[in-house]
């Protein structure tokens, strides 16, 4: 065990299930690399019914996992290991969470930490007072806020919000299961998303028009919630889920993966999907729609393909093979040197860091 080792408490929304959201995969490659760095952590997972019943990693092989039942039962199970802990983070959409938040940042004895995975969408719900999980004094209160938002938002945080120390965690992806496979090519572009009002202009745009002028290419749109309206073109298949096991080989079937981000996102910028990273860990070359920061995450015409319309998308499809492979190649060297579980593991702890070294000063 390292001299600097830490104690380190993680509430968050769930480990144990990737089953509809986005958060699971994120703890459990940034939890694996901080034990691999020699630190001992405890993921605390309210035990809901809807992951109960997807759960596809019930006993985590890393760190320690236990459920609770509810607030009470947190405070009452757990009390000794949040007051003697070194960091107690708490993630976004922790049921309860403003609740539970006031609780650890009154009664650690180490330093508190809110881990928001949601970024724009949180900021949004504070200004509408509609955050049920984070509070504007509570903000204040985290002494390290870990943000999968960058650029302006953490100065925003800083000076409209009161936090004492903003930083950008972005998500990462596993190198261990996304990486090129030789699979049969299916798709000549293709998309994974939920269906979102706001989303949906720009798949209209940068794929399903496509598909209709061109009806010689291969098109597939995975993801549930997408109305019953929608007159899918004869070229595009209609994919309602894939499980998270499945999304490497999905990859890998398509000569271009399409990323299209969020109205939030887009309009904070510096809010990576973490679909970028695992597409272009598999070399799949990305076609993305364009929003601030993206270039510095990615060399546009190098490392990805920014549209902004139908042409744009088109051209990018007659694009010559082995340019084509050569540009997925550099995407998937660049996010294996800066974009891994391992990466946000290794941030996570300089953060802790510079932070109790502020509150030493």
């Amino acid at each position: 065990m390292r001299s600097d080792s830490l104690n380190i408490v993680i509430v968050g929304l769930t480990i144990t299930s990737s089953w509809g959201n986005g958060h699971a995969t994120t703890y459990r490659g940034l939890v694996r690399e901080l034990t691999r760095l020699g630190h001992s952590v405890l993921f605390l997972e309210r035990d809901v019914e809807w992951y109960a019943s997807n759960r596809d990693m019930p006993h985590p092989p890393f760190g320690t996992t236990r459920l609770y039942e509810n607030t009470a039962d947190l405070k009452r199970r757990f009390a000794a290991e949040i007051r003697n802990a070194d960091v107690v983070i708490v993630g976004s959409y922790v049921q309860d969470g403003v609740t539970i938040g006031d609780w650890i940042c009154d009664s650690t004895e180490g330093m508190s930490a809110f881990y928001d995975i949601d970024t724009p969408v949180t900021l949004g719900r504070l200004r509408r007072g509609e955050c049920d999980y984070l509070s504007k004094e509570l903000i204040a209160e985290y002494k390290l806020y870990l943000s999968f938002t960058g650029g302006p938002t953490l100065r925003l945080l800083e000076s409209e919000y009161g936090s004492p120390m903003a930083r950008a965690l972005y998500c990462s992806f596993d190198p261990e299961i996304y990486f090129p496979e030789a699979a049969r090519i299916q798709w000549d572009l293709a998309y994974m998303g939920t269906y979102s009002d706001d989303r949906q202009p720009a798949v209209e745009r940068l794929l399903l028009e496509p598909a209709r002028r061109s009806p010689a290419h291969r098109f597939a749109v995975v993801g549930p919630q997408y109305p019953e309206g929608i007159s899918w073109p004869k070229n595009v298949e209609r994919i309602c889920h894939l499980s998270p096991r499945e999304h490497r080989h999905f990859y890998n079937g398509q000569r271009f993966t399409l990323n299209v981000t969020r109205k939030d996102m887009v309009e904070a910028g510096y809010s990576p999907s973490v679909r970028l990273f695992e597409a272009a860990a598999c070399a799949t070359p990305i076609i993305s729609d364009p929003w601030r920061g993206l270039d510095e995450l990615f060399k546009p015409g190098e490392e990805i393909l920014i549209a902004h319309s139908s042409e744009d998308t088109l051209r990018f499809l007659d694009m010559e093979e082995d340019e084509r492979k050569a540009m997925g190649q550099r995407a998937r060297q660049c996010v294996m040197k800066h974009h891994t579980a391992k990466h946000r593991a290794a941030e996570l702890e300089n953060y802790i860091f510079e932070a109790r070294g502020l509150a030493l000063a």
